[in-house]
Parts: structure tokens; sequence; C-alpha cells
């Protein structure tokens, strides 16, 4: 079965970085579209990056781009998020995600979720 299993998660300061990464297992990872969401207390969930298949293309929320870096290795079936500036507005649980259509997936909408990590910023 599909599994998509994130680490990397944790408490950092503001103005720290954290990297968090996915495994991910059950499908062809090589045609998938990856990304990553987030969802903070009270608020809807957002999408915050996604990759195409092939890495070629990535989307981003505006509210990180320039900060945050997302990354896959398909050789590895892994996916990645490099957060650095982090803010505390970025304390959320982070999703990693995998879905086959770029058009749906840069709407936030995947077929695949997995748990889940959190994310911190506090001081």
């Amino acid at each position: 079965q599909v599994q998509l299993v994130e680490s990397g998660g944790g408490l950092v300061q503001p103005g720290g970085s954290l990297r968090l990464s996915c495994a991910a297992s059950g499908f062809t990872f090589s045609n998938y579209v990856m990304g990553w969401c987030r969802q903070a207390p009270g608020k809807e969930r957002e999408l915050v990056a996604a990759i195409t298949s092939g890495g070629g293309t990535i989307n981003y929320a505006d509210s990180v781009k320039g900060r945050f870096a997302i990354s896959r290795d398909n050789a590895k079936n892994m996916v990645y998020l490099q957060m650095n500036s982090l803010k505390p507005e970025d304390t959320a649980v982070y999703y990693c995600n995998a879905g086959k259509s770029w058009i749906t997936a840069r709407k936030g909408q995947f077929e695949y979720w997995g748990q889940g990590t959190q994310v911190t910023v506090s001081s």
C-alpha cells in the first residue's frame, strides 16, 4: 500500500532552519507529482510547495518563496523540504503529498497524504 512517512519536524527558534524528509513507497514514485502542505491550528490546509515528477517545475506558496526549497531524489523515492529563515507563522503540521496531476497539485489537491510532522517556530 501507499506510504508517505515524514521526518525532520521539531522545535526551532525564529530565523532557524529545518529540513523535512519524506520516504515514499507503494507506488511508482517517479511518475508522481510530490508536494508539501501544512495546516496551522484554526486555519485551512494550504499548499507550501510542489514539484513535478521529473523535478523540472516547482511551485511555492508566496509566503515561503525565497525561504523554502523543495527537492526530490527519484532514485531513493525521497522528497525534501528545506526550510530557512523560519517564522512563528510557519508553525504547523506539515504533510507530504503525492498526486498524478500537476494542475490539481498546484491547488493543494493530492491523492495521497502522509501522517504529518509538527513544526513549531518559537523562542
